[in-house]
């Protein structure tokens, strides 16, 4: 049986998380705070990732890039959304042009 992927173990470990007590979890602090909080940190870090790419800094933009990884995905958990929901969305998209799918979102 082949190892889970890494984003489907984050995931199950935030998932764990999120019934702990906030004191001695980030990931519970953050969840309880609500969506609008860690839509807000996932903001932040976008923006941190964006800029580490624009200061051509690979370690510094592998670095943000996972806290952008994990803030999406508490996110996920407290919106009850799941990485295979992610996955599905991505293999619908699959096959068709990037520019084609931009048009029938704004359609």
């Amino acid at each position: 049986m082949s190892e889970p992927h890494p984003i489907d173990r984050l995931f199950s470990i935030i998932q764990s998380r999120a019934g702990a007590d906030p004191s001695s979890s980030y990931t519970a602090k953050l969840l309880s705070q609500g969506k609008l909080k860690i839509a807000k940190k996932l903001g932040e870090e976008g923006v941190e990732t964006a800029l580490a790419a624009v200061a051509q800094d690979s370690a510094s933009l592998a670095a943000e890039s996972a806290d952008l990884l994990y803030h999406l995905l508490v996110l996920w958990v407290a919106c009850g959304l799941t990485p295979q929901d992610a996955y599905r969305a991505l293999e619908a998209r699959a096959g068709r042009s990037g520019l084609d799918e931009k048009a029938l979102r704004e359609s």
